[in-house]
């Protein structure tokens, strides 16, 4: 047969442009790969296909360390956003998040603007049926339509597509979200490259028209103003906000859900899948929680160029005729009308313990994985890992070493490392609870977490780069000037009576002030001659003030932390020598091939014990000394 067409060559191929592949597209791009990304529907670029919002509770970190990372989304989100509100306001600035609702096709229009006006990627509607290997490394990809891409590294970030299967009442039909076509082959690849699949499940609410609901029922949310913003680049945001509305469901709806039940697939057999813990549906939210007499439910804008609303809570598969009934049982949808009927999608997604920290395939080498195939859940968990994959499968392809974020490093570490290390039952959602050292991982200081950091990787911008400095010699200032005393006068002690404070005599340090709480840095600026630093280099002073014991507890621990970090394991270390290792110990080590005694210690089923014996026979290996059989370890 003859071929018309060039066989094209590729640093990285991604597939996939969903959060996750346009996050690794741009990392690759951006340290100065050659990039193809294949998408099965160009109209999917970057698709909200469940909630029309960005951010939340911890996964507003996420989205800032994307930026601080050098990432797309956050400045997208900025650009997009109809309202902004930070949550956990009044708890302290570890679970402080943004989440913003976006104009869901304005955010997928500029996702993809981003890619097409990005020289270095290539964007082509085509779906990948085989993953291509050389040698036992990755080197291409052959499409549904014939075509063969070579390439060094490839990105899978599939998200719900592989061999999709969308439930609604008795209606079961294999295809995306959305309506969108599923993926249907790339399946029996991976099978064929020996990857263990799994079905998880998630899904949506109904869509409703805005002008069929009555809003003076229910409890409007406004935006924060002024409005905050995600990233670190955007100076300010000045715009009208959309308004969301709040209300419940009731004994009455809740009736009808359990009438049903023997109608959703979730409950009658239908669905095989594992769903998600976290965000549950409406029936399995009445299931569990049977006492509970109401359940919140937010009114969300699609966008400012529809009509439609999103309503958030009311996931659900239960047939069109129950949807329609149980939404006019909720006061002030008495008389909505439907546009987009729930549903559940099930899909298929691998075993992340089978990737190494970077996301790459300990068996393939080039061949990464990001975003729900990996088996988590949500728009910014999978932005998170693409990036990270993304700036790896650079880094892989230049043979550098990869670009890794441990447990104390960032929200993405926690992440990155819960999958590939403790692996994952149930779709994955990031959770504040899920960081033991949040109060270090806070959204506000991200990039200054990060953004150094990541800068040797080449994805760091200049002006980025220069704006980080300037912020971090703010900071510095900043620091010396509130270190200095000031002597108690009226003015002083007028400021502290009205604030509810004890008043101060003799002198007192600026910094002793701010410790106190409900002091900050702009209020000791009004009364003393301090430097001019902005809101963000302030709030930086703040929390290190306010907070500066915690955080000096948490650097002790992850000094610990990395002392187990930096025990490396060899890659060749066989773990069935090492006397008084338990069997499950050893059954979990030899599977999963932690890198080190860290993440060694993190793997469900090794205990305490195990690592003590693990750790005295690493410390005889680097000694010289014989592994295990023969070394009289009388532990």
């Amino acid at each position: 047969m003859r071929t018309y067409c060039k066989k094209e060559k590729y640093d990285v191929i991604v597939i996939g442009a969903g959060h996750a592949g346009c996050e690794a597209a741009l990392a690759a791009s951006r340290i100065g790969a050659r990039v193809l990304v294949l998408c099965i529907d160009l109209d999917s670029v970057a698709l909200m296909a469940c909630n029309p919002s960005i951010g939340g509770t911890s996964k507003g970190h996420l989205v800032r360390e994307v930026d601080a990372l050098g990432g797309e989304m956050g400045i997208a989100a900025d650009e997009c956003l109809i309202q902004m509100r930070m949550l956990n306001t009044g708890k302290g600035p570890a679970v402080h998040s943004l989440r913003a609702q976006m104009d869901k096709r304005r955010y997928h229009e500029r996702m993809k603007s981003a890619l097409e006006n990005d020289p270095n990627i290539t964007l082509r509607q085509d779906e990948c049926a085989e993953i291509l290997t050389h040698g036992g490394a990755v080197s291409g990809v052959r499409t549904a339509l014939g075509a063969e891409y070579d390439c060094r590294a490839c990105v899978i970030c599939s998200g719900v597509y592989l061999k999709a299967r969308v439930h609604t009442g008795e209606y079961h039909r294999d295809r995306g979200p959305s309506g969108l076509a599923a993926a249907s082959l790339l399946s029996d690849s991976l099978t064929g490259l020996d990857f263990k699949l799994r079905r998880f499940k998630t899904g949506t609410p109904p869509r409703i028209m805005g002008s069929s609901i009555d809003r003076s029922k229910m409890q409007p949310q406004y935006g924060d103003v002024p409005i905050p913003h995600f990233s670190f680049m955007t100076d300010s945001i000045t715009r009208e906000q959309s308004c969301c509305y709040l209300t419940y469901t009731n004994r009455e709806t809740h009736d009808i859900i359990r009438e049903n039940l023997d109608r959703s697939p979730m409950f009658t057999g239908a669905i095989h899948a594992t769903g998600t813990r976290y965000c549950p549906s409406i029936e399995d939210k009445i299931v569990r929680f049977e006492g509970k007499d109401r359940h919140q439910l937010f009114i969300e804008p699609e966008g400012l160029s529809t009509d439609e609303m999103y309503v958030q809570g009311l996931s659900t598969s239960l047939p069109r005729d129950v949807q329609e009934a149980m939404l006019r049982t909720i006061e002030g949808l008495e008389n909505c009308v439907i546009t987009r009927y729930g549903y559940a999608i099930e899909y298929d997604c691998i075993d992340p313990t089978e990737l190494n920290a970077a996301l790459m395939s300990r068996r393939i080498p080039g061949l990464f994985f990001a975003g729900q195939i990996n088996g988590s859940s949500g728009y910014e968990e999978a932005a998170g890992q693409g990036i990270y994959a993304g700036i790896n499968a650079a880094l892989h392809i230049n043979g550098r070493e990869p670009f890794i974020l441990g447990r104390s490093d960032a929200y993405i570490g926690v992440l990155c490392d819960d999958l590939t290390i403790k692996g994952t039952n149930e779709p994955y959602r990031m959770m504040t609870c899920r960081a033991e050292y949040r109060m270090m991982l806070r959204q506000d200081n991200a990039d200054l977490r990060l953004t150094e950091r990541a800068y040797s990787t080449g994805i760091i911008a200049p002006e980025r780069y220069d704006r980080l400095m300037r912020k971090k010699a703010l900071i510095a200032d900043a620091m010396t000037a509130v270190s200095r005393s000031v002597p108690a006068d009226e003015r002083l002690n007028a400021f502290l009576s009205e604030r509810g404070l004890a008043e101060v005599r003799g002198s007192i340090r600026l910094d002793a002030l701010l410790k106190r709480g409900g002091i900050g840095y702009n209020d000791l600026s009004l009364m003393y001659e301090l430097p001019e630093i902005g809101r963000e280099a302030a709030e930086e002073v703040e929390v290190e003030m306010l907070y500066g014991g915690y955080i000096k507890r948490q650097e002790e621990q992850i000094r610990k932390l990395r002392a187990l970090d930096d025990m490396v394991i060899p890659n060749d270390f066989d773990f069935n020598t090492v006397r008084n290792l338990r069997t499950e110990a050893r059954q979990k080590l030899s599977a999963i091939r932690p890198e080190n005694l860290g993440q060694a210690s993190r793997i469900s089923g090794v205990s305490p014990a195990d690592i003590a014996v693990l750790s005295v026979c690493l410390k005889s290996v680097s000694t010289g000394e014989n592994q295990g059989g023969g070394n009289g370890f009388g532990i």
